[in-house]
């Protein structure tokens, strides 16, 4: 049951990206592999840090339990110096989610990861990406903001807008339970406004995302309240990791028939397959229809 968007889905996907009606969602899995998923840097850390609970590839929990046996800062600089020693993907590949992304016309891109591989594939393709990120809490109100100057994303010079804060500004990343719980606390008007009329007045495409990953679940609840007000002509397509592929096929399909009657109330459509699967079939589908006017 690979993949489940319809021709007439992927139409109207292509219709909003052609439009700049589209915003992409980057989760960890648009970073794999050359960026560690977050349950096996969680396992990683519970070896070298005597972590005592069961749920050893849980990255939030095991995260909490670093920042309370060291400091809150510890986990997130631990992360970060991990990061900043791996290489970046291959740009060039046909199959590299962000490479694909850049080449299409959008004004914004939103990120739950820290890395700058988005920007970095933008500059590839001659665009100037601006990077952003929330400020979620009082510590880091002072970053400054091209939203502040007037700066208005458009195709040529478009936003990445990071959710959950980036590497080079630590203070920024959520990564431990206590920062998810006070990001879902905090009023979601911190958002500048051009960024909430992304969330009513696009599609938003989510890539790399895992149907039971924190930042996933988080991400989708502070979004509900957005896609409720959403056009009713707006439609929502979502990428997530396949299910388990230690179950059987009966099992994949109940699972993902759920899921989908799940997300069709808030008119997602669910493709089921990597993360690299979905923007092969995206890329192959834009040129056919892009060159076709």
């Amino acid at each position: 049951m690979q993949g489940s968007l319809s021709d007439s889905d992927w139409k109207l996907l292509l219709h909003r990206i052609k439009e700049g009606r589209c915003t992409p969602f980057l989760g960890a899995g648009a970073s794999f592999p050359a960026l560690p998923l977050g349950g096996g840097l969680a396992e990683r850390w519970s070896s070298e840090h005597s972590y005592p609970l069961a749920d050893r590839t849980d990255l939030p929990r095991v995260a909490q339990y670093l920042a309370v046996t060291y400091d809150s800062m510890f986990p997130k600089e631990e992360l970060a110096n991990s990061f900043k020693k791996c290489a970046p993907p291959d740009f060039s590949a046909r199959d590299e989610p962000h490479s694909v992304l850049s080449k299409l016309p959008l004004p914004i891109y939103m990120t739950t990861n820290y890395d700058d591989f988005m920007i970095r594939a933008l500059k590839a393709q001659g665009r100037e990406g601006v990077r952003e990120t929330c400020r979620w809490k009082s510590d880091i109100k002072h970053l400054p903001s091209e939203f502040e100057k007037g700066y208005v994303p458009s195709a040529q010079q478009p936003v990445v807008f990071h959710l959950h804060g980036y590497l080079d500004e630590t203070k920024s990343m959520v990564l431990t339970e206590d920062d998810y719980l006070d990001l879902l606390s905090t009023d979601q008007r911190i958002l500048p406004p051009r960024i909430q009329e992304a969330f009513t007045d696009s599609t938003l495409l989510f890539l790399g995302y895992g149907l039971a990953d924190w930042n996933f679940r988080v991400l989708f609840r502070a979004l509900v309240e957005y896609l409720d007000k959403s056009s009713t002509r707006s439609h929502v397509s979502v990428q997530l990791s396949q299910v388990r592929q230690d179950m059987t096929d009966e099992q994949k399909e109940s699972v993902q028939k759920y899921f989908d009657k799940h997300f069709s109330s808030l008119r997602i459509r669910v493709f089921w397959g990597t993360c690299r699967d979905f923007v092969s079939e995206l890329s192959r589908r834009w040129e056919a229809f892009n060159g076709s006017g």
